[in-house]
C-alpha cells in the first residue's frame, strides 16, 4: 500500500477546518440559542461546539498517548459563538497533529489502549475522511437548520463553502 503524503492528508484537513470555521462565524448570532427543528433538546450552538468537542474527543483517544495535547472542551450549554471559533484552531492542530503521528507511523495512526471502540481503521486516509465526512454531516445539518428558522445564508457564505481552493495572498504578502 502505498504511503501518503503530507500535502495528500493534512492540505485537505486544512482546507476543512478553514470551512467549518467560516460557517460557524457566519452564523446569524440570532440563531445561537435556537433549538435545532426535530430535535427539542439541542441548540444551534451546541451542534457548533460539537466541532470542537469531538475532535477534543478523538484526539484524547488517539492523540494524548502519543503525548498530543488534548485541547478543553467548550460548553455545549454556554459557549459563545466567539469562544467555539477561539476553541476551533487548537481543535484543528490537534487533529492535525494525529494525522502527522500516522503518517511519521508509514500511514497508520499507531493504536492505543484507549482506542476501544472499533468502527474507524486507523489508517490516514480513513481517519481523515471519517473526520471530514463528521464535520460536513453537520454543517449540512446547520445550514439547513439556518433554512427552517428562516435565515437563510447568504449566498456568498455557501459558495465560499464550496471553494475548496487556498485562500489568496493578500498583494505583496507570502501565504503561511
Amino acid at each position: 500500500m502505498p504511503v501518503p503524503t503530507a500535502d495528500l492528508i493534512l492540505e485537505p484537513w486544512r482546507t476543512n477546518c478553514r470551512i467549518t470555521r467560516l460557517l460557524v462565524g457566519s452564523l446569524p448570532p440570532k440563531l445561537w440559542a435556537e433549538l435545532v427543528p426535530g430535535l427539542p433538546r439541542r441548540t444551534v450552538r451546541m451542534v457548533a461546539a460539537h466541532f470542537h468537542n469531538s475532535r477534543s474527543g478523538w484526539i484524547n483517544t488517539l492523540g494524548v498517548p502519543l503525548g498530543i495535547a488534548r485541547p478543553p472542551r467548550v460548553s455545549t450549554f454556554k459557549a459563545t459563538r466567539q469562544e467555539v471559533l477561539a476553541a476551533l484552531p487548537e481543535s484543528d492542530q490537534g487533529i492535525e497533529h494525529v494525522l502527522r503521528a500516522g503518517l511519521q507511523a508509514g500511514g497508520r495512526v499507531p493504536a492505543t489502549a484507549k482506542y476501544v471502540w472499533r468502527n474507524l481503521p486507523l489508517d490516514v486516509g480513513h481517519v481523515l475522511s471519517y473526520f471530514v465526512a463528521h464535520e460536513a454531516h453537520h454543517r449540512g445539518q446547520l445550514i439547513l437548520v439556518a433554512r427552517q428558522l428562516g435565515a437563510r445564508l447568504p449566498r456568498e457564505v455557501t459558495d465560499r463553502l464550496w471553494w475548496w481552493q487556498p485562500p489568496k495572498p493578500a498583494k505583496g504578502k507570502a501565504r503561511a
